[in-house]
């Protein structure tokens, strides 16, 4: 027992609890194959200076109480947690003051620990993981390893955004409206040599193994949407220059060929050079510089106005020979399909507006097959992007338009001129930062005869073609050479300053004694370039690899190195790998729904392939927690001053309240505003449990009987209910519902004369995954030799059970606007917090004056507002 106190004192019970768990190591995961496992995880958190704010917790208590509940039901749980340590923000805190990211992060580490720790969660702490740590991060690279030998990454040439004052390429997720998101400053596109990784040769797969997971539909589709797979065909166009070769298009609408009356390619094309003509030179080059700063979302939103220049120069439409002008305009983007479109103004609203703007011939060649404008003698209102079929288009008139698709996309074919494709919205990911906080590339650039030498006895490590750059300031090319596997980790050097070096590079182009080496190529071992070459033929002089990689890498396969963090020989164990899989259940916020989810399962399915992992899919279920509001509605920032400290509530209320609270506010995945006035019911209720278990003396209630027959009938059934229900809806995450089960209960002890000892204990079991702290102090004093937390999850009696829910209409000023499925009993005070955060009533209650609240207990919740 923490004291001998008769009032429930948190800020002295949940400390013990929390020292005694660590000091017994209670949430240490063991390998026991004999048992069934469940694997919950949370998506690990960045440890910011700024610490933990209240929407943290709320997803990591959602899976705490899964991950007691599951335990008490029997299964070998794996909660880990850890951190996602590199990235922008340490690196700026360095430069501005000189300290290094190591120290800082190493800082933020410990408070986020400490803070988390106070949250009283049951994590496994001897399975924390640092992406910084060289004994985390010689895994990644690693991984990096077995991509490149597989010709899954390469260099190239890309634009990039480029933030001048920050002096470092940023990713897209980076930039808000031209701005870095760190610092505020103009950013530009830039062309860089990048490392590259071909995510597109996993496209199909990553959409079509969407049907395999138990994910939101909201964010298979976003998924969906982001890989963006279309069929069409692939047109050459060609160019009256003849020199210059063909324009390359992807359309998904070949039948709509001969409404083509202009071409248009994007600013970064490369043929725009070749194209402008000397007259139209200078407006091309203002055109550019004008868009440079434009992201792709600006560029492509449907309301803005379209803008473009006349290259000076034409292209030749395959199917009828029209001579179409070539423009540049910003809303083709390099990065999808070929950089180039034909525009058809009658039937694309892009085109269309675009066609309007420059005074383009309009032409339509589709007509829906019912035209009720044209039966009336009408026009058909352009631009029309219907199915129908063919007009104005010579020997294809009259033909449906999706047989007209594959008519002319096999006549162009045979005379060379397309060819059926599928295209991806999706692009390869751009997996380079010119910074120095990140984990350094395995790779060293070596001349061909260097790499030809290594190619003798290394030929397994190599991709199927040798990736190279050339360096445009002396022509040179250089050859990718991995280091062995024996080498890694490969770690970051000290360095004077974390600023960019402003050429592109990192600040690791400046550590020459780093850069610059000597490596065997047989077991990676490596000395500065300035001193003498060691004796032997496997020493070639390289030139380290500058660019970093982003702090996606080291979050793309945590979730298997928690399953064996210290193996030295390998990423995991392949038995362990077998038995935990993958995780049973993941947790974490909407905004990672597309990049991090997707990156994930790439390199999951690179690793399936390796067959060094025995799933296909990283992520079998998947929960969205949804976003916990300020006081004033708005969502949390400093600037807005309405940041809420899990300290303070800690402190003021106790860990035990505030995680009832954030799983009392609301359905978890809704959005939901904090509010300090309502945590004070939860508070009240945690004190009458104490209560209902300790008398006023500081001893055992005197209504606790030993006698098993001292419970009422309808205590035990309420019970029976309570146990069924809180079990049921901690499966289904209804963690609001489940304490509303509870408050039920606890509020029929409270009428009882007498309770027997073993229903409240089973009570506290039921209580103990989400206020494990003063379940645990109850439990002690009532008699229990062991941490509740050993304790089997209670069975419920079918027969001591009758309905334990109904639904509640809900009615604001006379309308229908929810039903609420509440435990029978569920009195008003708890019904209408059930309806002010349910998200179809609370729009119309929000910031609303409650004139009349009319309850009929089990059928109906009518509100009467201004």
């Amino acid at each position: 027992m923490a004291t001998h106190c008769k009032d429930y004192e948190f800020l002295q019970i949940e400390p013990h609890w929390q020292t005694f768990w660590e000091n017994n190591r209670s949430f240490r995961t063991e390998n026991d194959t004999s048992k069934p496992k469940y694997y919950v995880l949370d998506m690990f958190p960045y440890p910011s200076g700024a610490g933990l704010h209240i929407g943290h917790p709320e997803g990591y208590t959602a899976t705490d109480i899964i991950a007691r509940y599951k335990r008490a039901k029997g299964f070998n749980v794996l909660h880990p947690i850890g951190w996602d340590a590199f990235g922008l923000p340490a690196e700026q805190h360095a430069v501005k003051t000189g300290t290094h990211p190591a120290s800082n992060t190493q800082n933020n580490i410990t408070n986020f620990r400490r803070q988390i720790k106070a949250l009283g969660f049951s994590y496994d702490w001897e399975r924390e993981v640092d992406t910084t740590d060289p004994k985390y991060f010689k895994w990644t690279q690693w991984i990096f390893l077995q991509l490149f030998k597989k010709g899954l990454a390469y260099v190239d040439e890309r634009p990039v955004w480029w933030c001048p004052e920050l002096r470092t390429v940023l990713a897209n997720e980076e930039v808000q409206d031209g701005k870095s998101e760190v610092g505020g400053f103009p950013v530009e596109r830039r062309n860089l040599r990048q490392w590259v990784l071909r995510i597109t040769a996993y496209a199909e797969r990553l959409l079509s193994d969407l049907k395999d997971v138990d994910w939101p539909d909201s964010t298979k589709r976003m998924q969906e949407a982001w890989i963006g797979r279309s069929e069409g065909a692939e047109l050459l166009f060609k160019l009256e220059q003849e020199h210059l070769g063909d324009l390359k298009v992807f359309t998904t609408r070949p039948d709509t060929l001969f409404g083509a009356t202009y071409m248009v390619i994007a600013p970064e094309h490369p043929l725009v050079g070749a194209l402008t003509t000397p007259e139209q030179r200078d407006a091309i080059d203002a055109y550019k510089k004008k868009v440079a700063g434009k992201s792709d979302l600006e560029r492509t939103d449907l309301a803005k106005d379209k803008s473009g220049v006349f290259t000076g120069s034409f292209a030749i439409n395959p199917v009828n020979g029209a001579r179409l002008p070539i423009w540049v305009a910003d809303y083709v983007l390099m990065g999808y399909g070929t950089g180039a479109i034909m525009a058809v103004p009658a039937h694309d609203e892009r085109d269309y507006e675009f066609a309007q703007q420059y005074h383009l011939p309009v032409i339509q060649v589709i007509e829906p097959d019912h035209n009720e404008n044209a039966s009336n003698g009408g026009s058909l209102k352009l631009p029309y992007t219907g199915d129908g079929k063919l007009v104005h288009s010579e020997d294809y008139t009259g033909l449906a338009w999706a047989d007209a698709k594959k008519k002319i996309t096999a006549d162009l074919a045979a005379r060379s001129r397309a060819k059926a494709t599928v295209n991806y919205k999706l692009r390869d990911w751009l997996f380079s930062r010119q910074r120095y906080w990140g984990e350094p590339f395995p790779v060293l650039w070596v001349t061909e005869a260097d790499y030809q030498l290594a190619a003798t006895t290394r030929a397994a490590d190599l991709p199927p073609s040798p990736v190279t750059y050339r360096d445009a300031a002396t022509g040179e090319t250089w050859y990718a050479l991995p280091l062995p596997a024996a080498a890694l980790p490969l770690t970051l050097p000290e360095v004077e300053s974390y600023l960019p070096s402003g050429n592109g590079e990192s600040p690791l182009a400046n550590v020459t004694e780093w850069l610059e080496v000597w490596v065997n190529i047989t077991t990676g071992e490596s000395v500065p370039a300035s001193q003498p070459r060691p004796v032997g033929e496997m020493w070639i002089r390289g030139r380290r690899e500058t660019n970093t990689m982003p702090q996606w890498a080291g979050s793309c396969w945590y979730y298997l190195r928690f399953i064996d963090p210290q193996n030295e020989t390998a990423f995991a164990d392949p038995k362990l790998l077998a038995y935990w899989g993958v995780p049973d259940l993941y947790v974490g916020g909407a905004e990672h729904a597309v990049l991090h989810l997707l990156y994930a399962r790439f390199w999951h399915k690179v690793l399936f392939d390796l067959g060094v992992v025995p799933q296909a899919e990283p992520f079998t279920k998947l929960f969205h927690q949804g976003i916990i509001l300020g006081e004033d509605g708005e969502k949390m920032s400093k600037s807005r001053g309405n940041v809420v400290s899990p300290d303070t509530i800690i402190a003021s209320h106790g860990t035990d309240t505030l995680r009832l609270y954030l799983m009392f506010l609301g359905p978890l995945e809704a959005m939901k505003p904090w509010s300090m006035s309502q945590i004070e019911g939860v508070f009240r209720f945690l004190q009458k449990v104490w209560r209902e278990c300790i008398g006023r003396e500081g001893e055992i209630n005197p209504k606790i009987s030993d006698d098993a027959s001292a419970d009422s009938t309808e205590l035990l059934k309420t019970l029976h209910e309570t146990i069924k229900k809180v079990g049921d809806d901690i499966e289904a995450m209804r963690f609001n519902t489940a304490i509303s089960q509870m408050m039920i209960f606890i509020n029929a002890v409270q009428k009882a004369e007498r309770v027997s000892l073993a229903t409240i204990r089973a009570f506290l079991q039921v209580l103990a995954p989400l206020a494990p702290h003063i379940t645990e102090e109850l439990w002690s004093r009532l008699g229990g030799t062991s941490s509740i937390q050993q304790a089997p999850w209670p069975a419920y009696d079918p027969a001591k059970l009758v309905a334990t829910e109904q639904k509640i209409v809900v009615q604001i000023n006379g309308k229908k606007r929810a039903e609420l499925l509440v435990a029978v009993g569920t009195k008003q005070d708890i019904a209408m917090r059930l309806a002010e955060t349910n998200p179809d009533c609370a729009p119309h209650l929000t910031g609303k004056t409650i004139k009349r609240v009319v309850f009929v207990p089990g059928k109906i919740l009518n509100i009467v507002v201004e």
